[in-house]
């Protein structure tokens, strides 16, 4: 017997599914308690608003055993299937459980380290993960490395049994929260593009590493900028083979373009319901324009939730995720902006009022206010919407590469 994912029509789900979707949905019943209940908007995978009782649910989710769900028994994991995974994230999002805390971590290096780590490695890094004792950041982006991440010239040197880290990071995400960071450094002087690169582990928490955050339009730090001034990190925090350093960087950001389109999806479900809701009581479904748009979103929404489940299909079947991640990250992004600009012509004047929590009527107009602000940068992270089109064209549908200006 088989079943479909609520709101899909891509992926079975088959009895053993079900049961665990039943499984997931007891748990967040007894769980999603106190003052767990009411934070879904509260933060943002770039946004550390009301980071400390996220912390608290990272916590309250690795007792329950739902943390590095899909990874080997050995390492704390249950083997959960990427199914699975789906209708755990599903589950979260329709109850309405608090944005995650830990995603740099469990999201996006540990997939990097399962598929390139050694078992040292994996028996070292990934259990703390499970437990949720240790948060990690992402160091890729630098002042002349954004979407252009071959350009990076962050470097270290070896020196003994550690390796010697001097550069700069910027828009690290928590990094202020971290105890360590996953980065792309070079590490062949004289090394150009992807030649040269290494994956390298760095702990935070030492004196040759300066964290200044970086003060957003939101009024918060979720970003930084990380100086390594001769900081340190043992030689078995390399990640792959010295110099490869470019493979394990692209396996972390298939995961990022990919899985993370889930929580993503999700969240979008329950601010289209709360813009449905918000567009009903303020008599904007009343005007011809706007309920179009409106309608526009929701077959929008529908789009994506089945691209990104085909998406996903896929991955079932390969094994991995492939470029045509970056179709549902490119899809998204320019979505999400379309979307908040449509509801702050549903809240009208309101769209003016603050961003800070209490700058507002109600929860859901200041969620709003403050999803169309983040929205800006969506078609920026985790490669720019130019990016992803070159990587579609280019090894998704085979066409020539784009030409390199002269200089």
């Amino acid at each position: 017997m088989t079943r479909r994912l609520d709101g899909t029509s891509e992926i079975p789900l088959s009895t053993a599914d079900a049961e665990f979707r039943d499984e997931v949905r007891t748990w967040l019943d007894e769980h999603l308690i106190s003052d767990f209940t009411g934070q879904a908007h509260r933060g943002g995978p770039d946004d550390d608003d009301n980071w400390e009782l996220r912390r608290a649910w990272e916590a309250e989710l690795a007792a329950g055993g739902w943390l590095g769900m899909s990874w080997p028994r050995e390492y704390g994991g249950r083997e959960a299937t990427l199914t699975q995974e789906i209708v755990f994230a599903m589950e979260c999002a329709r109850a309405g459980s608090p944005p995650r805390a830990a995603f740099h971590g469990e999201t996006l290096m540990a997939p990097a380290v399962l598929s390139h780590g050694t078992d040292e490695q994996k028996q070292r890094l990934l259990p703390p993960m499970v437990h949720a004792e240790v948060v990690w950041c992402q160091g890729y982006s630098e002042p002349g490395a954004g979407s252009d991440l071959a350009n990076v010239a962050c470097r270290a040197r070896r020196e003994g049994d550690e390796w010697v880290v001097s550069g700069e990071k910027v828009w690290t995400t928590f990094a202020h929260h971290a105890d360590w960071i996953f980065a792309i450094v070079r590490t062949e002087p004289g090394s150009v593009r992807h030649a040269g690169l290494s994956y390298l582990l760095i702990p935070l928490d030492q004196p040759d590493v300066q964290v200044r955050p970086i003060r957003t339009m939101l009024g918060d730090s979720g970003f930084n900028s990380v100086y390594f001034e001769d900081a340190r990190t043992s030689a078995d925090n390399l990640i792959g083979a010295e110099g490869s350093g470019w493979t394990a960087a692209m396996t972390t950001l298939g995961h990022e373009r990919a899985t993370s389109v889930l929580n993503y999806q999700f969240s979008f479900v329950r601010e289209m319901s709360q813009l449905r809701e918000l567009a009903t009581r303020r008599g904007a479904v009343h005007d011809e324009m706007l309920r179009d748009r409106l309608v526009d979103s929701y077959i929008g929404l529908e789009i994506m939730s089945h691209n990104n489940m085909r998406s996903l299909a896929r991955a079932l079947v390969d094994g991995e995720f492939g470029p045509e991640a970056s179709i549902g990250k490119y899809y998204w992004s320019r979505w999400h902006q379309s979307f908040t600009e449509l509801a702050m012509d549903v809240l009208g004047p309101d769209a003016l009022l603050g961003t800070s929590w209490g700058d507002g009527p109600d929860a859901a107009s200041e969620g709003m206010r403050r999803a169309f602000i983040r929205a800006r940068a969506e078609t920026i992270y985790a490669g720019t919407s130019e990016i992803q089109k070159n990587i579609i064209s280019e090894r998704v549908l085979g066409m020539p590469r784009e030409p390199k200006p002269v200089t």
